[in-house]
């Protein structure tokens, strides 16, 4: 009776040990570091949701309030681009399809070319250069009638780019767009020439190939150079809405040397017509006609139906997920979202086939829809209150997640069989992306980091000493908490640090005899 008894026994001590340990990691509460990291930040420590816990399977090293919902940030990403890689695969692509409404003659095209914009975030300067000149390529010098940018793929966005913090300048307040081009947005650069008193001003989209009057005025004239330390150089220069483009007022201090500066355009459509217009003519192309775009529910100039010409395909959705949560690309982030909403699953990873008319038009609606139906398909029916994703970057005051929910996810998507690629994608303690000047030990987390005025986070997987890897969630959202990031590094460092191993019992001792083979040497 007694040995039937032992094995029960050495269960019941392993599961309250592993209880105790459980117990004893939350009890403690916060690290004593992270406690007074959030005390020289002016933050209580109960503005603290933090899940860390052992990736796959273990009872968290720390949890606190896990269950309170706050607003995430740019960790909204994670959900994005999980979802994404989940539903279309690492290898799938976004087809930009371009047509031509006429017949090709002697190299002139008898008719529009239309480029059907289809959501793809990767259309910058250097790939449309690369797409316009396959098709000088392909035969076509003169285009007889118009450039078309068919945006109809995407509902018209009525918001604007200032409706967010007031400042329509910055690139990562863009609106998404059907055929969004470069970004919208182009670096300025300049260059101070004391000979002259003046600061030459250019952009990189500022290319040869036709008669520019205001790049070269703007080359040429530039803006006066100011005496005195660089400082914050940007408050010295002004803005002022000119077309595609700004007109800038002010000085620049020469002690600045060369800087840079990217601004989003003050006019997106414009400036899509424009570099079109610069790069058409910068591969050697003529335009007899002009570039125009076609929006959703403006069916006015909708050019013929015709067979795509040719098909730009973005680079593969494993390589632009790096790039939005390395980086935080909101307008990445947001062109992927609204594409979720319209795109069906790929098993294959491949892109559906070009079409000259998109099947649906991308809302954010739609968006929001595919995405609660894949969370309660995924990862289950979440609990009332902790998960709310109205836009897919977080630049938002409206999403609302729990530290407990994030968990959930990372965990889910630590056994999913695109965990090597979501995982690379996540910023390197010290070393890339959004953490390079983290002060936590370098190399040793790829956490993705989120911040807005009175909300900062980070979510990832961060190793121990000992090889095991966590899941880590830490959300902060008080009036302060800009200033708690030491306390964020102070957590992460914690979690680094080795945690006790639970031993089980010793197995019950029994003397073995010379009959036993367990107890012979090893020949």
């Amino acid at each position: 009776m007694r040995a039937a008894c032992r094995p029960w026994l050495a269960t019941l001590a392993r599961s309250l040990m592993l209880a105790a340990l459980a117990g004893a990691s939350q009890a403690s509460g916060l690290p004593t570091e992270v406690r007074q990291a959030l005390q020289r930040a002016g933050v209580p420590a109960s503005a603290l949701s933090v899940v860390i816990e052992p990736a796959g399977e273990g009872p968290p090293r720390l949890s606190q309030h896990p269950e309170r919902a706050v607003n995430p940030a740019s960790l909204t990403k994670l959900v994005t681009t999980y979802m994404a890689l989940e539903r279309l695969g690492p290898a799938w692509s976004w087809s930009t399809p371009v047509s031509a409404t006429g017949p090709v003659r002697d190299g002139v095209l008898e008719g529009d070319l239309v480029i059907a914009g289809r959501g793809d975030p990767t259309l910058v300067i250097e790939r449309l250069w690369q797409g316009l000149l396959a098709l000088r390529q392909s035969g076509i010098e003169t285009v007889r009638g118009d450039i078309v940018l068919d945006r109809r793929a995407f509902e018209p966005v009525v918001a604007s780019p200032a409706d967010f913090d007031g400042d329509p300048t910055r690139p990562y307040n863009v609106l998404p767009d059907a055929l969004l081009l470069n970004y919208h947005a182009a670096l300025w650069t300049f260059e101070p020439d004391p000979a002259s008193g003046r600061a030459r001003v250019v952009r990189d989209v500022d290319l040869p190939g036709r008669t520019d009057q205001a790049a070269t005025a703007r080359t040429k004239t530039g803006v006066p150079l100011a005496t005195g330390p660089c400082g914050d150089w940007r408050t010295a220069l002004r803005l002022e809405p000119a077309g595609p483009d700004w007109r800038l007022r002010g000085r620049y201090p020469a002690a600045c040397g060369v800087q840079t500066w990217r601004l989003a355009a003050p006019d997106p459509q414009a400036f899509g017509h424009d570099l079109v217009d610069r790069l058409w003519h910068a591969v050697g192309g003529r335009l007899e006609g002009r570039v125009r775009s076609l929006s959703a529910g403006h069916d006015g100039g909708t050019p013929r139906a015709a067979a795509p010409r040719l098909a730009w395909r973005s680079p593969p959705l494993a390589l632009v997920v790096r790039d939005i949560n390395k980086f935080s690309n909101n307008v990445m982030a947001e062109q992927l979202f609204l594409t979720l909403g319209v795109e069906p699953a790929s098993e294959a990873g491949e892109p559906s086939a070009p079409a000259t008319d998109p099947p649906a038009t991308a809302t954010p609606r739609r968006a929001q829809a595919a995405l609660r139906q894949w969370v309660v398909q995924r990862l289950g029916e979440p609990a009332p209150g902790e998960f709310l994703i109205v836009n897919g970057s977080g630049l938002s005051r409206e999403n609302r997640l729990s530290a407990r929910w994030l968990a959930h996810m990372l965990q889910h998507a630590w056994a999913s069989p695109v965990m090597p690629e979501f995982l690379a994608s996540l910023p390197v303690s010290g070393v890339d992306g959004t953490m390079r000047r983290s002060r936590a030990t370098p190399g040793r987390a790829h956490l993705k980091t989120g911040s807005l005025r009175d909300a900062i986070g980070r979510a990832g997987y961060v190793l121990d000493d000992q090889g095991r890897r966590h899941v880590f969630v830490a959300l902060i959202e008080h009036p302060h908490a800009q200033a708690a990031r030491p306390a964020l590094d102070a957590l992460v460092d914690w979690s680094m640090r080795a945690s006790p191993v639970p031993k089980p019992p010793p197995e019950p001792s029994r003397r073995r005899t010379p009959a036993d083979p367990a107890s012979r040497a090893p020949q």
